[in-house]
């Protein structure tokens, strides 16, 4: 993100997906949400008119955009060098927050649909969750991995880090985030041996 002041739209946006990543999406309001990005209200519903679905979605899909930019930048060094990078985001993120915020995605992909109306946010959840992916899979299909085995691998990676980065917060302890580093790293180093 630019040195620019994020316009009122962005700055919204960007405090969502921090709240939801603190406290998930069923724990915020869409007061709570414009409240901490510091916006009004009526701000927040003249930027997203169907309500809370509409801003958690934004929310997931800035959140996914950060970590694909650097996942595209680190993978172009290989699949060890984005693993790197992908457990390197979460790691500061769990670590500089005090174990109190995790991954907006993953918060909002554990929770229940709405009862009515159109499920934006796991929708768009789901999205980011196959855009790592699959960027994880190309690079290993690059690397000589058989297209089945990359896709599972890269599931796999997808997985075990953010449900580890769970783990890390609720145990307030990132030994975990590091054993799952370590054996994702064989992991990798196995499937480029092949």
């Amino acid at each position: 993100m630019s040195r620019r002041e994020p316009r009122s739209r962005e700055r919204i946006i960007i405090g969502a997906a921090d709240l939801i990543r603190r406290r998930g999406l069923a724990g915020s309001t869409v007061r709570d949400l414009a409240a901490h990005s510091g916006a009004p209200l009526g701000s927040t519903y003249h930027y997203f008119p169907r309500g809370k679905q509409q801003l958690a979605a934004e929310a997931v899909r800035f959140a996914g955009d950060l970590v694909t930019r650097v996942l595209e930048r680190e993978l172009q060094a290989g699949p060890v060098a984005g693993l790197r990078a992908f457990l390197a985001l979460w790691r500061q993120t769990v670590i500089d927050s005090d174990f109190g915020a995790g991954c907006p995605v993953l918060a909002v992909a554990v929770e229940e649909p709405p009862r009515e109306g159109d499920p934006e946010a796991i929708t768009a959840a789901a999205e980011v969750f196959t855009r790592w992916e699959g960027l994880l899979a190309a690079s290993l299909r690059e690397r000589g991995t058989a297209p089945g085995d990359a896709a599972r691998l890269a599931t796999l990676i997808v997985a075990a880090v953010e449900g580890t980065v769970a783990m890390c917060r609720a145990k307030r302890d990132i030994q975990p985030l590091d054993d799952v580093a370590a054996q994702l790293e064989i992991l990798l180093d196995a499937a480029a041996a092949k």
